[in-house]
């Protein structure tokens, strides 16, 4: 309560952290470093190539026919605002690694410390493995233990099926739907809204870190315990 008896929000201490910028996170499957030029061609076999279509329905863009598409795909990734683009690239042995995928922190408040990963694309290759749940940790790990943001955002189609369980899966408290939000491919979305709060981050931290420990996995890579509680 303030001095005239209304009700407000908790004093809060926060104060903006690191700022949100191009970062290298490395795991033990899977890096993820700017998105750059170097990564296109890789990234085009992976997505586009040796992934089907039906891979880029409920994103905004794509699929593309060629490389130059792509790349300008890539390019307008880079050029959007308070938007950091990452290429994940799997521990597959070579010095180089292979390219899995793209994520993006986008819409990156540091006066309120807010971010939102989106425009996650993941090559068939990479779904469903280790990788694809360390990306995602190392990213949250990254923004609430370095940049320290106070909450952290997913967003997807209504529709999108996937993204909706892999959000909860992966810890992402479901908000409501936004109805009406957004027109892309001449199609109406309804935005689902998740997110995870810096109060729920600590023990859920814990609980990646207990699944992506090598002792949780078998000689074939499968999990003993799963992510969900």
């Amino acid at each position: 309560m303030n001095e005239y008896g209304q009700q407000v929000g908790e004093d809060v201490g926060w104060r903006p952290g690191a700022r949100l910028e191009p970062v290298t996170l490395t795991g033990r499957t899977c890096r993820l470093e700017p998105l750059g030029e170097a990564h296109l061609s890789g990234l085009y076999d992976a997505l586009c190539v040796d992934s089907p279509p039906s891979t880029w329905t409920y994103m905004p863009h794509g699929p593309f026919a060629d490389l130059e598409q792509f790349r300008a795909y890539a390019d307008h990734l880079r050029a959007l605002p308070a938007t950091v683009p990452l290429a994940i690239v799997l521990a597959d042995g070579t010095p180089d690694g292979k390219p899995g995928g793209i994520a993006t922190y986008l819409r990156i408040d540091h006066a309120n410390g807010t971010a939102e990963v989106g425009y996650i694309t993941y090559a068939a290759a990479m779904q469903r493995t280790t990788a694809a749940t360390e990306a995602m940790y190392l990213m949250a790990a990254h923004a609430f233990d370095v940049v320290g943001v106070r909450r952290y955002e997913w967003k997807c189609d209504s529709l999108n099926e996937p993204s909706r369980r892999a959000a909860a899966r992966l810890g992402f408290t479901f908000e409501g739907v936004f109805k009406r939000a957004l027109v892309y491919k001449g199609r109406n979305r309804d935005t689902a809204w998740f997110a995870i709060t810096d109060d729920e981050w600590p023990e859920l931290k814990a609980r990646f870190e207990r699944w992506l420990d090598p002792g949780n996995f078998d000689e074939l890579g499968h999990q003993r315990t799963p992510l969900d509680p």
